[in-house]
């Protein structure tokens, strides 16, 4: 019960604190914070994969550009769509790729699945290239955001501040959404596998199954993230369905952590903020974070979180951090 008293003050907290934002932060940096919230959400949806199911992926770019495009594509052929019917149907479009990838990639485990994850997002990138007729090819697609209609009234998304509040809103339920999907027992069979996937069938677990499952939700959060990739910049280009997309969320994962849920929530927050900044310094920038990258992989391997959390053991004494690190196989029983 303490556990989770402590969890719904830290949510109210700060969802009480990104309210305030637009208040005490300037435009462009409230502009930085919007972006860091979708990346937060595309960052948890891949660690779903990465620390909760062990699977590697070097393709999860193809759910957020898919759902970026779908975005885009339906706002610009079909005049007058509101913004609920946009991301009701670039949902559907990224759910139905995850789950048919899925069933095709999921078949095979570890470097095999990696390179096809790799293979597939490829395959999307081409094609969104040469369509040039529908997804603009190199030169991308303009959009203007629509506005929110509540039924009683309509709420202009045109001002930044709006679409800031609409993506706290909507983003950080659905990254609770994700942390909650982890304390189910969908998400502890999916960790469980993670440890001992025989383990698992023996007791009658059919694993293929549990997977797809986690496989197909974890697109569709990405392309959640997408979809407000999409309405936050008012474009999308190649890039969004780029390998340097899916290297961008690797990055985020390990930087922030992969251990504990909050730990790519953090790593978000960082790669933003050094990725705006150093892009203002240098043109260089993504060699000053390759470099980040691999220190922290050589040095710092549980990431951010993992610094956070040993110093804060060391200098207050806290035991027992369940409630936000990922449970092993035998603190957990099916």
């Amino acid at each position: 019960m303490k556990q989770k008293s402590i969890s719904l003050i830290t949510i109210i907290v700060l969802f009480a604190a990104g309210a305030v934002m637009p208040a005490v932060l300037k435009q462009y940096h409230l502009n930085m914070l919007t972006e860091i919230i979708i990346f937060a959400l595309y960052a948890v949806s891949y660690n779903l994969l990465l620390g909760y199911a062990g699977l590697l992926s070097f393709g999860h770019a193809s759910f957020f550009g898919l759902a970026a495009f779908a975005t885009a594509v339906s706002i610009t052929h079909i005049p007058g769509l509101s913004i609920w019917n946009v991301i009701l149907i670039s949902m559907a479009v990224t759910t139905l790729a995850g789950f048919a990838l899925g069933g095709l990639l999921l078949r095979h485990k570890g470097a095999y699945f990696a390179l096809l994850t790799l293979a597939f997002n490829s395959i999307l990138f081409a094609i969104a290239t040469k369509w040039h007729s529908v997804t603009g090819g190199d030169d991308g697609l303009s959009i203007t955001r629509p506005d929110l209609s509540l039924g009683f009234t309509t709420i202009p998304l045109a001002s930044l501040t709006n679409f800031y509040y609409l993506t706290l809103v909507v983003l950080g339920l659905a990254i609770l959404f994700c942390w909650y999907f982890t304390k189910t027992a969908m998400g502890q069979t999916v960790l469980l596998m993670r440890e001992n996937e025989d383990r698992m069938k023996f007791l009658g677990y059919n694993t293929n199954i549990s997977r797809l499952i986690l496989f197909t939700f974890s697109g569709a959060v990405a392309g959640l993230a997408g979809i407000f990739y999409t309405f936050h910049f008012q474009f999308v280009s190649i890039s969004a369905i780029s390998g340097d997309m899916s290297t961008a969320v690797l990055l985020i994962a390990f930087v922030g952590g992969t251990k504990k849920f909050w730990g790519p929530i953090l790593g978000a927050f960082v790669y933003i903020i050094l990725q705006n900044y150093l892009s203002d310094i240098t043109d260089r920038w993504p060699l000053v974070m390759g470099v980040i990258f691999v220190l922290m992989v050589l040095f710092v391997p549980g990431g951010l979180s993992d610094v956070i959390t040993n110093f804060w053991h060391k200098f207050f004494g806290k035991k027992d951090d369940k409630d936000g690190k990922l449970t092993t196989a035998e603190e957990v029983r099916p």
